[in-house]
């Protein structure tokens, strides 16, 4: 069986909107390009994985994705996560790929580890089968696993876990959920940039790639303090 991970990626111009307050505008654009590029390498490492699909009509991303390898799929017509990841999964099932992974481009402390613990013994079933990786604070939905890739109608959004729970068994699909600390941690807001932080300070397996790097660089723990220190 042929499993495809997605990866939908906006303009890079708007990307991290919520961090303006720490970052100026190439700070942001840069970060989510070196945690897309993190993201990248976990998946391009996973043996699961045969084949990178990044959904963009971003120029930059694109170059960087065919890097990895991946295949570059524009943007459909109606904007939006869940048109994407819908139309994407249409698409390869029509192509007769058995299983999609949908992971965003912001979760850099993903390893080729925890793609493992969600593909491994996934789609074998002659029925539907419907994974997710939620938010550490289990109201997103950081990763999720189809098989057949068209199965799913999607709810990203505010408390999304727990529509993509519903939407599931509304399809008569009874979903499965696997807690990972690294797909668990997307970054939007100063806090997640400091739990990341913590995160790779308490790891001993030097996770975080480049993301960690280029927070370094730009002296993100003073950054931080002063942050935290003005809303105190």
């Amino acid at each position: 069986m042929t499993t495809s991970a997605v990866i939908p990626i906006k303009q890079l111009e708007d990307a991290k909107q919520r961090l303006s307050g720490l970052l100026n505008t190439d700070e942001r654009k840069r970060l989510f390009q070196v945690m897309v590029g993190d993201v990248l390498t976990a998946v391009e490492a996973c043996t699961y994985i045969d084949d990178i699909v990044v959904v963009t009509d971003d120029q930059a991303v694109a170059a960087l994705a065919r890097g990895f390898g991946a295949e570059i799929r524009p943007e459909p017509e109606t904007p939006g996560l869940i048109e994407a990841v819908t139309e994407t999964g249409k698409q390869l099932a029509a192509e007769g790929v058995g299983c999609m992974l949908f992971l965003p481009g912001d979760v850099p402390l993903v390893t080729p580890e925890e793609l493992e613990v969600v593909l491994e013994g996934f789609g074998v079933s002659d029925q539907p089968e419907f994974m997710i990786v939620p938010a550490s604070d289990l109201g997103g939905s950081n990763c999720v696993a189809c098989s057949p890739p068209d199965c799913m109608s999607f709810g990203f959004g505010i408390d999304s876990f727990r529509k993509h729970l519903g939407l599931a068994r509304d399809r008569g699909i009874d979903p499965q959920v696997a807690k990972l600390p690294g797909i668990g941690l997307d970054i939007d807001t100063p806090s997640d940039i400091s739990e990341l932080m913590a995160e790779v300070e308490r790891s001993t397996q030097g996770r975080g790639g480049s993301t960690v790097r280029f927070l370094e660089e730009i002296g993100i723990k003073q950054r931080l303090e002063e942050e935290f220190a003005d809303i105190g």
